[in-house]
């Protein structure tokens, strides 16, 4: 590759933060490709178990943690930041009224993924359009990459307690994105850790699942309960759930230095209409076409109709006591699958408990109960 001078590669380097800042990224930083500083960290981690079922992070830790083996001839990594906090975001609202819905801020709008990863795209032809020897790749969580480690080094912010990055001018509503590229471009500087005694985050997890400082194990996280994992929620934690359909937003609420967020400009990551304070019979009401349909390019997608159906049973179970929400849910039993069938009994023990003795006799609470035990449903 051509031999570029010092003072050619700072005014490319500046050149790309413009244009990608022209791009919609609110910040772009620079690093090179060393982050054995994490290994130890990430591979106590995964000896731990706290990565759950998520195997695909046990594979490919070379790569992971040398991007140059990732994408070879990789030099640089461009690590860019999108904030994606919706005006209006209601989070106190929604979470504060059990009967509707919680859908963590991000997802509520367009998949981010693609929408970034284009971005960057443009990013990487941009600076192909000057030099066409430049070879680059773009990842957006789609790829065995440190995003936060990488953005920690490029100077984009730094990793707070609750494993998220944050920016000391923006907060952590925001997304992340790689360009991986092949010029010896100037680095940033890394920003100085600014948590300091805050616990914040590690106090107000609905779950615990923040174990100590930086730590997360993924096997108590509600984003991880409601998105990765495939099986039944363990009891013990369904009713630390809440409302949480999809992901959990709790330790960023917290973090005082969202005081300082900034609303997104792109409106693909306003929230769709029946995303936002919708209530939870409505979203259990859906069959799967309508699932699919109401989904469409949304990262809610991904998980599927029967965690979704799943998700929204342990919702119903910690919601106030409704005989429409325990109707409902009895009559989805006969159908459901057996992964959903069983959250959907005990969404429907929790609203027994709840019920008020005198507006259901005695003996209608009777047969609920073994209707429970037999797994058949029947009409209250």
């Amino acid at each position: 590759m051509t031999q570029f001078s010092p003072q050619f590669l700072d005014q490319l380097s500046q050149n790309i933060k413009e244009w990608g800042k022209a791009l919609g990224f609110q910040q772009v930083g620079i690093s090179d490709t060393d982050i054995s500083a994490h290994q130890k960290h990430f591979e106590t981690w995964l000896e731990n178990g706290y990565h759950g079922e998520m195997s695909f992070l046990e594979r490919n830790q070379e790569k992971r943690l040398d991007p140059s083996k990732l994408h070879p001839g990789t030099m640089r990594v461009i690590s860019v930041r999108m904030d994606y906090l919706p005006p209006d975001a209601s989070f106190a609202r929604d979470l504060a009224n059990k009967q509707t819905a919680y859908i963590s801020r991000y997802a509520q709008g367009r998949d981010y993924h693609k929408l970034v990863r284009n971005r960057l795209k443009q990013l990487g032809d941009k600076i192909r359009a000057h030099f066409e020897q430049i070879e680059f790749r773009p990842f957006v969580d789609s790829a065995p990459v440190l995003e936060h480690a990488i953005a920690e080094k490029a100077g984009l912010g730094w990793t707070g307690k609750h494993s998220l990055t944050i920016n000391q001018e923006a907060g952590s509503w925001f997304f992340l994105g790689e360009l991986f590229i092949n010029l010896p471009l100037p680095i940033d500087k890394p920003v100085e850790e600014k948590c300091g005694s805050c616990n914040a985050c590690i106090t107000i997890c609905p779950t615990q699942a923040i174990v100590a400082p930086y730590i997360v194990d993924a096997n108590r996280c509600i984003s991880y309960l409601t998105i990765e994992f495939d099986g039944e929620i363990p009891d013990e934690l369904r009713a630390l759930m809440g409302n949480r359909i999809y992901g959990c937003d709790d330790c960023q609420l917290i973090c005082p230095w969202n005081r300082y967020a900034q609303l997104t400009e792109e409106t693909d990551f306003y929230a769709r209409d029946g995303m936002k304070g919708t209530d939870l019979l409505t979203l259990f009401e859906w069959d799967e076409a309508t699932f699919l349909a109401k989904t469409q390019g949304s990262p809610i997608r991904r998980i599927g109709y029967q965690k979704w159906q799943r998700n929204i049973s342990v919702a119903l179970g910690n919601a106030d006591y409704s005989s429409s929400i325990l109707k409902l849910l009895q009559n989805k039993l006969a159908s459901a699958s057996e992964l959903v069938a069983i959250h959907i009994q005990w969404a429907i023990e929790q609203q027994l408990q709840k019920m008020d003795k005198d507006q259901i006799p005695i003996r209608t609470t009777q047969r609920l109960v073994r209707s429970i035990n037999k797994g058949i449903p029947r009409d209250a």
